[in-house]
């Protein structure tokens, strides 16, 4: 198998629980690893026979301008739609890093990580 990896995908977001959060927003990360077998697509070089970056940056972008009280749902609505538009996947790891965190203490980031076979 070989990996499609698209890292660092940077979103300014209203994810949160507290009202503020929904207010001012926040910086995010989104770093995608997905395994698919492009051999084909490599041997070919026929972009239809692997995963598009393009689609998964766009995905990526649409699902964090929903907003939700937990970046685990939006891991979530991810992985959903990569399983839905990249259709020779096999397997996902989507990770989301809040940056700056609204909590008591000096913390760079909090992540969740999702990942699951397709």
């Amino acid at each position: 198998m070989n990996k499609v990896n698209v890292v660092g995908i940077k979103t300014f977001s209203y994810h949160g629980c507290l009202e503020e959060e929904a207010k001012i927003g926040n910086d995010y990360l989104v770093d995608i690893e997905l395994i698919t077998d492009f051999k084909e697509s490599a041997k070919n070089d026929d972009l239809s026979k692997t995963i598009d970056y393009v689609i998964v940056n766009r995905i990526v972008e649409e699902e964090m301008a929903i907003r939700s009280k937990l970046i685990e749902t939006v891991g979530y609505r991810i992985l959903r739609r990569l399983k839905q538009e990249a259709f020779l996947l096999n397997n996902a790891r989507i990770e989301i890093k809040k940056i700056n965190p609204p909590i008591n203490g000096n913390v760079s980031y909090v992540s969740i990580v999702v990942e699951e076979k397709c």
